[in-house]
């Protein structure tokens, strides 16, 4: 059911409510804008395809395969639901056996209920974000609470699924999903087709969520191509999503309206960019947050020691694949025996551009490595880091990221970067209706990946990634016009500090090789905590970014999950809104690792009570 609809809701300041204690009134909230929720559809969950895992429950989530679709090139929406829960559960938890998830940590629970589907704007942007919530049907209707989220990484609207979801729905509360302007919404600008709002393809143009302008062949993506940067309104598309959850259980539950800020517990939390997300919220104006619970977080903030995603993803793109030849016992994958051609062949590279030294390649991964170490970057994050290298990871986040701060279309890549089915020898071709029926569900939002790839039309000499590379890295301090529209993009991103009195906990692992630490979430928390802001952080010893990846046998003997700290963060904080306590100090977590072939047991984790 699809009906469009414009609401008056609450505005992002709390002027008339300053110097008060009490919880704000939404009456005194509104604002002269109105959020436009649109292409609103409900659905329900019950008998075999509940909230959490759509009737697959753990087995059918363990298993290799993707659910199918009856028809490949005509999925139905509760078929692409389906595979949509599959990929992004995978995606995210560790659901190996021996992992523990669902005995010692998280919950796969059977919680039928009912799905609110929209599309919102924030004001001043030209694309959508998808908003989402999920009403249980046993919903606490005497201790009202919604869990609102965003997606990790770029993924689509059910990329919190395994970290809201998983602690929000079995306690009965309602949980708000967005995509923050990022997600699988592509577009074949060579078909003229995109996503229709129940995630099938769409018939036309007209009827695809995301459709831009300005692009004639190829596949365009809402994060990199929407022309809105999506990331400087991360905070905002969480605070649409509380407002729509507000709304939808006003529908789900109208004898107990009306639903408000002032009578609704609201907890944000995620990972990733989720977890940078949620932080961006933390300082918007307004009592209409109760907590924030921020795992690894990409965020910035103007303290010592922080960087830029750019500037640190671009550097890494660049100087690990030489520096990790200096390290001994890397995880595996990649495999050594077959990458190390190829990044010696960086070392060698960098060597005749003059950025670090050496006359052997031994010698040059040493002054790689060194070079890291003098930019903040730790042993441990360089060598968790080798699983983004091995899957050319931080150039397919460096092109995407670089595309939306300048706000480029996507035929006019600064670096000539693309997207694009393709085929056996890599040129561009044509997308198929196959193709194209599986990339709401499987795609990650950052090709390559769900049959788009990533085209790079520099590819030359030995090491032919390097040009595409060094044109990537010359956007964080060049001077022309590319790397100033780039650069004014990233300082759009800046963070702020949460609202003063808003309990606020990180959680980070350690050995982190993505969104390292001591770029993000140190600086971010020593800086708020100088301000007088009552931010927590635990850092957890042997916990990288991908919990997804412990899966793999070297990644589990090596590394702890990070979800289950998350989890316990969570109830920490809303035991403590409860009175049950205060937050949690600042820890540095002792954890264990398992070893190989050995079951997660509760003293790896060692979590703190």
């Amino acid at each position: 059911m699809i009906r469009p609809l414009c609401l008056a809701t609450l505005a992002l300041s709390l002027a008339a409510c300053a110097g008060t204690a009490t919880r704000a009134d939404p009456a005194s909230m509104r604002g002269d804008h109105a959020t436009m929720f649109t292409a609103q559809r409900t659905s329900l969950h019950r008998e075999g395809d509940d909230l959490l895992t759509a009737g697959l429950g753990l087995a059918g989530l363990q298993a290799m395969t993707p659910p199918t679709f009856a028809d490949p090139q005509r999925p139905t929406a509760a078929e692409a639901r389906r595979r949509a829960l599959w990929a992004n559960w995978r995606g995210i938890a560790d659901l190996a056996p021996g992992g523990g998830y669902g005995t010692l940590y998280g919950s796969l629970a059977n919680v039928p209920g009912r799905e609110f589907h929209a599309l919102a704007t924030v004001p001043g942007a030209s694309q959508p974000h998808r908003v989402l919530v999920q009403v249980p049907d046993d919903f606490d209707r005497t201790r009202r609470c919604v869990v609102v989220t965003a997606s990790s990484g770029s993924r689509g609207i059910y990329g919190a699924i395994a970290v809201a979801g998983a602690w929000g729905l079995p306690k009965g509360c309602a949980v708000a999903y967005t995509d923050k302007g990022a997600g699988t919404d592509y577009f074949d600008a060579d078909a003229g087709l995109g996503i229709a709002a129940d995630g099938t393809p769409a018939d036309d143009r007209a009827t695809s969520v995301f459709a831009p302008g300005g692009t004639s062949q190829g596949v365009a993506l809402k994060h990199a191509h929407s022309g809105d940067n999506p990331e400087a309104d991360w905070g905002r598309h969480v605070r649409q999503a509380a407002e729509f959850a507000l709304q939808a259980l006003g529908e789900a539950w109208p004898d107990d309206a009306p639903f408000d800020f002032a009578s609704t517990r609201v907890i944000a939390v995620g990972i990733s960019n989720g977890g940078g997300a949620v932080l961006r919220a933390a300082e918007l104006d307004g009592d209409w947050l109760d907590a924030v619970v921020a795992g690894e977080p990409s965020i910035h903030a103007d303290a010592p020691g922080a960087r830029t995603l750019y500037d640190y993803t671009t550097e890494a793109a660049l100087l690990m694949p030489c520096a990790q030849l200096a390290l001994d016992d890397l995880p595996q994958p990649p495999l050594t025996a077959q990458v190390a051609p190829l990044w010696t062949a960086r070392c060698a590279a960098l060597r005749a551009d003059g950025l670090i030294e050496g006359n052997d390649s031994a010698a040059q991964a040493r002054s790689a490595r060194e070079a890291m170490h003098a930019r903040g970057w730790t042993d441990g994050a360089l060598r968790a880091g080798a699983l983004s290298t091995g899957f050319d990871l931080w150039r397919a986040i460096a092109a995407t990221y670089a595309s939306a701060y300048g706000r480029f279309d996507a035929d006019a890549h600064p670096c000539g970067f693309r997207y694009a089915a393709q085929g056996a020898d890599g040129a561009p071709r044509a997308a198929t209706p196959p193709e194209r029926a599986i990339w709401w569900s499987d795609g990650s939002g950052i090709p390559p990946g769900a049959g788009v790839g990533l085209v790079d039309t520099r590819m030359a000499g030995a090491d032919p990634l390097l040009p595409g590379l060094q044109c990537l890295r010359a956007l964080v301090d060049g001077d022309d016009a590319s790397a100033r529209r780039v650069q004014a993009g990233i300082a759009e991103t800046r963070a702020g500090l949460p609202r003063r009195g808003l309990p606020v906990m990180v959680v980070h692992g350690a050995d982190d090789g993505l969104i390292p630490m001591a770029f993000t979430s140190v600086p971010y928390a020593r800086w708020a905590q100088a301000a007088g802001r009552d931010v927590r952080l635990w850092q957890v010893a042997h916990a990288q970014h991908f919990d997804g990846f412990l899966a793999l046998p070297d990644y589990a003997a090596r590394y702890v999950p990070l979800l289950p700290y998350v989890y316990a963060a969570l109830d920490r904080v809303d035991a403590h809104l409860d009175g049950a306590g205060p937050l949690p100090a600042d820890t540095a977590i002792a954890t264990t690792p398992r070893g190989p072939g050995k079951a997660l047991e509760p003293a790896h984790l060692a979590i703190p009570r």
